[in-house]
């Protein structure tokens, strides 16, 4: 989630438009029409622009408190007056309106190329007036009203519909959000600068035979942004930072072994105004936690910014993707919007205030459980529909595989208004319906969508780790705090055998009481959420107020359970080979982030979120140190051995006789033995004749200890024997700590040396 500030209620005052925002009203009277017109290939399509077969455009949008809309089509999205203006008429039984725009109507406008397209709204707060022009006060009572209501229809709304937007509402020609605020700028005509819709024609998008139907179990996630991925990247030239540059990275990362591509939000947001002011972080958003849009693909991501250009690039590079075997999962935002905490209107917020948004109990304010200023409603049928027919969008029209949810609890609140209790179990909340209408792969694969939530938010009762419903994956914030407590805090937090195994094997404690798998926990230890991983064993502390292009940047956890191992460069990179060792010899899914598997460094800042910049952007792949190209090398030799090794994806939990735990000398470890932290010595042996696996047994020695020991490896069976996979200790390094498969190195006994702070990898066979 992107920290820009913490805030408690609205005030109806404050401005959002830069700082992102959430949103929230409850009413779960709130309704919407079945349509049996939606088209096969344009889920989500029920309402927005629509191109119908004779050439005319169907507009229909929902709306619970709207008292009438009208329709302003324009020739061009900046500085022109509307050529056509059409009132939409409320449908009978429903919360929609609609206008059917005929061709003969748009040719006559001087509409005949791209339409642009928004909406003026009025309602209870305004009641429309006939004398009523753009600029004009006509009809105004007040603001906000006791209901929430706060139309105004001198501000120009974009479509929540729209499947691609003409502009940021901040931009180069429009450099602050004032025109878009009411209070002192309600009669402030916003028509000629803000944002509009494009009408797109409907594309038969055919389902590419090659979309992988890989159980998410077999997944190894890499998560990174996308323009970040490509931006300082020479080779790829004018379209450096793009979905097409990404498309061309796609074989890179199926070399690395990654097998699911984890996108930072690729939905339309407020990002083309962040150069405007060189070499400076003020109000820049760069990765994107503040949606505009929920069907728009970014237009800055593209190569091509036509209209169209970027819907058509994103759907090219998922096929990329999907050539090489990648999944592409994409980090949606729900939970909030950007139109902030306070008085700007840009689209949901003038449309329908208290349907699409979480109000306080008085009404003229709002519930934050985002920390941007607003919660979504989560009670809101129309929200619920807006949710799941941009995933349905997202997954059929455009390829994605699957959504890693920001701030995930939000949308299972419960509450009407001013509090918040999360409710798993509400079969038409937008959690439940996800599974039901967006089925996923199960174990045995299929062409489902993955569904993973980041299970917190900010507030009471928001932190709901393990209780997601069946079906859903957990970004697991357990195993890595344990996991770096345990590495990084040796002398500070007591971790014991007990709670490290738990983590190592998929933590059946917060995801099997449920009937829930291994591989609903996403394991990880760094994400774009902090430091890398490099930086979480070279970094002491954040330094979040370094000057561009490292910073500043507020906010930032404080507690980051980091350590820089005394300065030391080769035992910082020895902790990342062990951390990242645990991690991809884990039960349930691995994820790191882009750029880890060269050492990739952030300076030491943990909250980047502003930062827009080339010290934040990855690195050149074809520029990398040697000691950072030996590190890529580990990487992709570890996650090779777990493609190669089912025992380590297990499609259950492991059982008492598929896993056992070992002390230094081979013998089991039980019962208070788990419970000892004064332990720093974790043997893991893995049966693979139990799992299915090729090897007789897989051993796992991790020595957390700050000294050497000489561990006992559990006796081989009869015409077997133990062979050294990897070691992460610093003797090892010329050889990159891992061996080619097939040249792993004989053991000559049972005995072995294991350095400080290291693991070492065996296979029996």
């Amino acid at each position: 989630m992107a920290m820009v500030a913490l805030v408690g209620c609205g005030d109806g005052d404050a401005d959002g438009v830069l700082a992102g925002a959430d949103a929230g009203a409850a009413d779960g009277a709130d309704g919407g029409a079945a349509d049996a017109t939606r088209p096969a290939l344009a889920p989500g399509r029920t309402l927005g622009a629509l191109v119908l077969p004779s050439g005319a455009v169907r507009f229909r949008l929902a709306s619970v408190r709207a008292t009438r809309v009208e329709l302003s089509l324009y020739a061009a999205a900046l500085g022109a007056p509307a050529a056509l203006t059409r009132v939409l008429q409320p449908l009978a039984g429903s919360d929609y309106f609609e206008v059917v725009v005929e061709p003969a109507e748009l040719q006559a406008a001087g509409v005949t190329g791209t339409i642009y397209y928004g909406y003026r709204v009025w309602g209870p707060n305004w009641p429309w007036d006939a004398s009523w022009q753009p600029g004009s006060l006509a009809g105004w009572v007040v603001d906000v009203d006791g209901a929430g209501n706060r139309m105004n229809p001198n501000k120009l709304l974009f479509d929540p519909y729209a499947l691609e937007l003409s502009h940021d509402p901040v931009n180069p020609a429009q450099l602050d959000g004032r025109p878009y605020r009411v209070g002192g700028e309600r009669a402030v005509d916003s028509g000629p600068v803000a944002p509009k819709g494009i009408v797109l024609a409907d594309e038969a998008v055919a389902e590419a035979a090659t979309r992988p139907t890989r159980p998410l179990r077999d997944d190894v996630i890499y998560e990174v942004h996308l323009r970040g991925l490509t931006r300082n990247d020479p080779a790829a030239g004018a379209c450096a930072g793009t979905y097409a540059a990404a498309a061309a990275r796609a074989p890179a990362l199926a070399g690395l072994g990654v097998t699911a591509l984890e996108l930072l939000p690729l939905q339309e947001t407020q990002n083309d105004s962040n150069d405007v002011v060189p070499d400076s972080a003020a109000g820049d958003n760069y990765w994107g936690y503040s949606t505009l849009s929920y069907f728009a693909p970014d237009r800055r991501y593209a190569c091509d910014r036509t209209p169209g250009g970027p819907t058509r690039e994103l759907r090219a590079m998922v096929e990329a993707y999907h050539a090489v075997g990648i999944k592409v999962f994409v980090d949606v935002v729900y939970n909030h919007t950007a139109e902030g905490g306070g008085s700007s209107l840009l689209s949901l917020r003038g449309l329908d205030n208290a349907t699409y948004y979480q109000l306080a109990a008085d009404a003229t304010r709002f519930q934050d459980n985002t920390g941007i200023g607003a919660s979504t409603n989560a009670r809101s049928a129309l929200f619920r529909d807006l949710a799941i027919d941009s995933l349905r969008y997202w997954h059929v029209a455009l390829g994605v595989d699957g959504f890693r949810f920001d701030l995930a609890p939000v949308l299972g609140n419960g509450c009407d208004r001013g509090c918040f209790r999360f409710d798993r179990d509400d079969e038409g909340g937008v959690l439940r319906r996800a599974v039901r209408e967006l089925p996923g792969r199960g174990e045995a694969g299929g062409a489902g969508v993955d569904l993973i939530a980041e299970p917190w938010g900010i507030g009471a009762g928001t932190y709901q780790i393990g209780n997601f419903p069946p079906g859903w994956a957990e970004w697991n914030g357990q195993y890595r705090d344990l996991v770096r407590q345990d590495q990084n805090q040796l002398d500070v937090t007591a971790v014991t055998p007990g709670w490290l195994s738990a983590r190592l094997a998929g933590s059946p404690e917060l995801f099997g009481d449920d009937g829930r798998r291994p591989w609903h926990s996403v394991n990880y230890l760094v994400s774009h959420d902090g430091f890398t991983l490099r930086d979480l064993y070279a970094c002491a502390a954040k330094r979040n107020d370094q000057p561009w292009p490292s910073g500043p940047s507020n906010g930032g956890d404080n507690d980051n359970k980091s350590w820089d191992h005394g300065g030391d460069p080769g035992r910082q990179r020895q902790a990342a080979r062990t951390g990242m060792a645990l991690l991809l010899l884990s039960a349930g899914v691995p994820m790191f982030t882009g750029g880890d598997e060269h050492l990739r460094s952030q300076g030491c800042n943990n909250n980047p979120y502003n930062l827009d910049s080339p010290a934040i952007w990855l690195g050149n792949p074809r520029d990398v140190s040697a000691e950072a190209g030996a590190f890529a090398t580990f990487v992709r030799r570890l996650i090779s051995f777990r493609r190669a090794h089912t025992a380590l994806r297990p499609a259950r939990y492991w059982s008492a006789t598929q896993v056992t735990w070992h002390d230094t000398a081979a013998a089991r470890l039980a019962g208070a033995a788990m419970d000892d932290a004064g332990r720093q010595f974790l043997g893991m042996r893995l049966d693979g004749a139990a799992l299915g696996d090729s090897a007789r047994a897989i051993y796992v020695a991790y020595n957390g200890d700050d000294a050497a020991v000489r561990i006992t490896l559990p006796a081989p069976g009869p015409s077997t024997h133990w062979y050294r996979a990897a070691d992460t200790a610093p003797w090892l390094e010329d050889q990159q700590n891992i061996h080619e498969a097939g040249s792993e190195y004989r053991m000559q006994g049972t005995t072995y040396d294991l350095a400080e702070r290291s693991l070492a990898l065996f296979v029996e066979r």
